[in-house]
């Protein structure tokens, strides 16, 4: 009997993959880089910093007509982290980066709900940031409307840390994660149209930070933070434009009040043949022009994957240049195809603050970035060199001095990237 009700599980499983998609797939990606000014100015004498870490995924997906379901398994991993014979994972990288369910509604309405990435448009405000190897996820609830070229989003987040009960029922809601704009509270509504050749979005963003008394223990309120702006973006034949164009008001943590504050950016893209295309584009983010220390003018992008602009040494906006002199990017690109499976980016940067430094200086320096990538059999490799040419304000931004500084300034990398695919159910 006990074999009968294996059997029929069996064939019940069965039938359901069968009329189900089940994916299954993952991602090894170990990445070695050399970092001589990465980030910031290095020291004049400073070691350069060498090593490799390595992102692995697993990625497992079920769909089927009333509902999808997603869990993506991840762990960063620095080569020689851990010691030899060590029990546990020192680091406590492994994590669910992805577990969410999508539940169709009917008539062109879903709600998503769980931990997920936000990516919108080309993720100035709201990317899954997939450069770093840890990337950024949200643990949210959406409600989803699409149809022909509309979209409606309305997203909403609740953010809470059970760790200590205690404290937790002393202090109610109160939430005790902070840095790097980490959220109590998310609200946001995103409306995108598309039409033969322009497409453009709007985005209307809350977020809600805890703040504290000095004792940094008893709950002090909540400050809200608006983001709110628009994405356009134009294609047609050869030519390309994109433009951004958002606005911060309100409190960020701290109760630092914020107003003023914009962010402005254009790009145009031209294929000039087939195997060549160029970019030229600028952005206007603005700083903080004041000395108050409860107010301020400086925009930050929050939750875009900000790696992509703004050079990739990531002098601006990741981790770092919050509540600064802003900043004035102008740059220029071409994309080479050299072959059928290989192509290089060239990049060129000039930086200059929004503001003044205390000075009196705006220009901050030049940065040439360099991608090179070549696809494989299944797999590709991606080589990147960038050279930053510091100016005065420069030195000046991060602390230091030219004669205390390096003569160059630069950071070199190479990563692998293997995507298996284990299991596909799909028959399309």
């Amino acid at each position: 009997m006990k074999k009968q009700h294996l059997l029929i599980g069996l064939i019940f499983l069965t039938v359901q993959v069968i009329s189900a998609q089940l994916t299954i797939d993952g991602e090894f990606r170990p990445r070695t880089e050399f970092r001589h000014g990465f980030g910031t100015i290095i020291a004049d004498g400073a070691d350069a910093g060498f090593g490799v870490s390595t992102r692995i995924r697993l990625n497992t997906g079920y769909s089927v007509d009333a509902y999808s379901v997603y869990v993506s398994l991840q762990d960063v991993i620095v080569w020689g982290e851990n010691r030899q014979l060590l029990p546990d994972d020192e680091n406590n990288s492994f994590a669910i980066f992805e577990a969410w369910a999508n539940i169709n509604l009917g008539s062109g309405f879903s709600t998503k709900i769980g931990r997920q990435t936000l990516d919108y448009d080309d993720e100035r405000i709201l990317g899954s940031v997939g450069w770093t190897q840890q990337a950024r996820n949200h643990d949210a609830a959406l409600l989803k409307y699409e149809k022909d070229k509309f979209q409606i989003d309305l997203g909403l987040a609740f953010s809470q840390d059970y760790d200590n009960p205690s404290g937790f029922q002393s202090v109610g809601t109160a939430y005790n994660t902070t840095g790097f704009f980490t959220y109590k509270t998310m609200q946001y509504l995103y409306l995108k149209q598309g039409w033969e050749n322009l497409t453009g979005s709007f985005l209307l963003l809350n977020n809600g930070f805890q703040n504290f008394e000095s004792d940094g223990v008893t709950p002090d309120g909540i400050s809200n933070l608006q983001t709110i702006g628009t994405h356009l973006d134009y294609n047609k034949g050869g030519f390309g434009a994109a433009v951004n164009a958002f606005l911060q008001t309100g409190e960020r943590q701290g109760a630092i009040n914020v107003g003023n504050a914009y962010l402005l950016g254009l790009d145009i893209t031209y294929k000039a043949s087939d195997k060549i295309g160029l970019g030229a584009g600028l952005e206007i983010i603005s700083g903080n022009d004041t000395n108050t220390t409860n107010r301020t003018e400086a925009f930050f992008p929050l939750y875009g994957t900000n790696h992509k602009f703004n050079g990739f040494m990531d002098y601006f906006y990741v981790g770092n240049h919050a509540n600064s002199i802003g900043l004035f990017d102008v740059h220029v690109s071409a994309n080479f195809k050299l072959g059928e499976k290989s192509s290089l980016m060239v990049k060129a940067l000039n930086f200059s603050g929004e503001q003044e430094l205390p000075s009196g200086e705006k220009a901050l320096g030049t940065e040439l970035d360099f991608v090179l990538a070549q696809k494989f059999n299944g797999y590709s490799l991606m080589l990147g060199y960038s050279q930053l040419f510091a100016s005065d304000g420069m030195y000046e931004l991060k602390g230091t001095t030219k004669d205390l500084a390096a003569s160059s300034q630069n950071w070199a990398w190479a990563m692998l990237v293997i995507k298996p695919k284990f299991l596909n159910t799909n028959k399309d």
